[in-house]
């Protein structure tokens, strides 16, 4: 009985990790710019001394769902959505280079550009600080564009230009535990003149809410089995453990 029972308690116990998966990217169906995550399982052998005669199943985040969102026309001048395969370069917290594709920027009270989660926006010298101006544009290059304050020119002048970046196959991205991604290998990607945004526009997540539910409803109904499934394990070990008494 005890391959049953064992069988049945890592499957639980790996579905429990498969709806944390599926509940988180169910709570960020409508977060600018997020990619849902991809659950996967498989067996794995249990190490150790004996034969190889038990398994159990594994569940694992095997990747991040890169196809893009919905773009959503919002008409703010610091609304930006990414069109392609391109990702907008920001700065981590702990100083060093990540991507996302989260469009809503801001602006602190010293003029650094950032998204709406706070982080820097870079550009190719680092954060982008833009000077106080009566308008603000960015084109579809990534370059930030101003007419300063108290200027009634109508002509605009260039103080930045976004980083944006695409992901090669030798060098892929990846989703940290912040849910920033980054590059395989760690290092900076090279700027990609062919990414273009655009103005006015985000890009919605691109969870399907309705295919999420489903998912839950499908992980808590195999979750309900194996524990049916640990309680006909413990009914049988009961019964054999009478018949063997009564020899």
């Amino acid at each position: 009985m005890d391959r049953m029972l064992y069988v049945s308690m890592t499957g639980a116990h790996q579905t429990l990790r498969a709806q944390a998966i599926v509940s988180h990217n169910l709570s960020n169906a409508n977060t600018i710019g997020f990619h849902q995550d991809l659950a996967d399982s498989r067996s794995m052998a249990v190490f150790g001394d004996g034969l190889p005669t038990r398994v159990y199943a594994m569940t694992q985040r095997s990747g991040t769902d890169l196809a893009p969102g919905k773009m959503m026309t919002t008409g703010r001048d610091l609304d930006v959505a990414i069109q392609g395969e391109g990702w907008m370069a920001i700065q981590a917290p702990n100083g060093t280079e990540a991507y996302t594709r989260a469009g809503d920027l801001q602006l602190d009270t010293n003029g650094l550009l950032k998204t709406a989660n706070g982080y820097p926006v870079l550009g190719e010298g680092g954060p982008i600080s833009i000077p106080p101006a009566e308008k603000i544009e960015i084109g579809a290059d990534g370059a930030i564009s101003i007419r300063p304050l108290g200027e009634a020119s109508s002509n605009l002048v260039e103080v930045g230009r976004i980083r944006l970046i695409k992901p090669t196959d030798a060098n892929p991205l990846y989703k940290d535990e912040g849910g920033l991604m980054r590059t395989l290998d760690g290092n900076a990607a090279p700027p990609n003149a062919s990414v273009r945004l655009q103005g006015g526009a985000l890009e919605s997540s691109n969870v399907n809410a309705a295919q999420a539910l489903v998912s839950m409803i499908e992980s808590a109904r195999r979750f309900e089995i194996q524990i049916k499934m640990m309680k006909t394990a413990e009914e049988n070990s009961s019964a054999t453990n009478q018949l063997l008494r009564l020899e």
